[in-house]
């Protein structure tokens, strides 16, 4: 008897998941249904593919190697339905989309709806991660990275440029008052990331020396936080000085909710933004129809 599509993708459904419930509640199956299937399936195949504890389900020898083909086998099929979409000109199929959580929240998300509206027949999944993923890894087709890109195997298309701007709340300034030099930072509170260290590097001009040179000011963050969006919550609520990206806070500065300081000593420092991903003869039409979209709403 031949192992069916659907139990390939209970299977792989139940790895990715870590748990049957979760997996039937992502596939909108019923949990005696999943196991049935998964249980069918190692019948077929002759072998048990996964040990079952009362914590966790744990992959034998025999699963991980066919798990590996299993997913090729979905994949292969994903990328056969799409080309077909493809020729009949209505991009479908899974569009995985990665940024870090604040270009997530401002940038991407407003304009999912306006996408699928357009696109009705791709189905967006939307992943944030602070740090740069391995795209093939983590399976996502489009990853948002700003800054100097590093890997030169990825394509890549420039979506514009984000400078980086020192903003209290009025209600901050107020209390503490605004510092009126780079050295009278010292005096307050610092918002700063746990990593990379480079954020923590804010574009101010500094006595260089002798020569007149000018560098970056190196911070000594009060508090550090991991996420962008979570130093933006932190200086909305009065905590201190943060140094963030105009992408994030631009509608913060329009409406007077944060103010940027120390504007006459800024160094013009302008991070590029990228969309990266693999080229696929499937993905190429989801990827730029996705591409066109965004850079077309971007102001960046």
């Amino acid at each position: 008897m031949k192992t069916s599509t659907d139990e390939l993708l209970v299977f792989v459904t139940v790895i990715d998941s870590g748990s049957i419930t979760a997996a039937a509640e992502k596939l909108q199956q019923t949990v005696s249904g999943l196991s049935r299937a998964l249980a069918r399936l190692e019948q077929k195949l002759d072998v048990a593919l996964v040990r079952r504890t009362t914590r966790r389900l744990q992959l034998t020898e025999e699963g991980e190697l066919f798990l590996l083909r299993a997913r090729a086998i979905l994949a292969a099929m994903e990328d056969a339905e799409a080309f077909v979409a493809q020729r009949r000109r209505r991009p479908s199929g899974r569009l995985r989309v990665d940024a870090a959580s604040p270009f997530m929240l401002h940038c991407i998300a407003p304009h999912m709806k306006a996408f699928s509206a357009l696109y009705p027949e791709i189905r967006l999944e939307l992943t944030s991660n602070e740090r740069i993923v391995d795209l093939l890894e983590q399976k996502v087709d489009i990853a948002i990275r700003i800054g100097v890109l590093q890997d030169s195997t990825l394509h890549a298309r420039a979506l514009g440029n984000s400078r980086r701007r020192v903003l209290a709340s009025p209600a901050y300034l107020d209390e503490h008052g605004e510092p009126r030099s780079v050295n009278a930072l010292r005096e307050h509170k610092l918002i700063g990331f746990t990593a990379p260290e480079l954020l923590n590097r804010w574009p101010l001009r500094v006595e260089g020396g002798g020569d007149g040179e000018t560098e970056s000011l190196k911070i000594e963050p009060a508090i550090a936080a991991s996420s962008g969006e979570t130093i933006r919550q932190l200086a909305l609520s009065h905590w201190g000085i943060a140094c963030l990206s105009d992408f994030m806070t631009a509608a913060d500065v329009r409406e007077g909710r944060l103010v940027p300081i120390l504007e006459a000593v800024r160094v013009e420092e302008k991070q590029p933004v990228h969309a990266v991903y693999y080229q696929s003869a499937a993905l190429a039409e989801r990827v730029r129809c996705f591409l066109d979209f965004i850079g077309a709403r971007l102001r960046l």
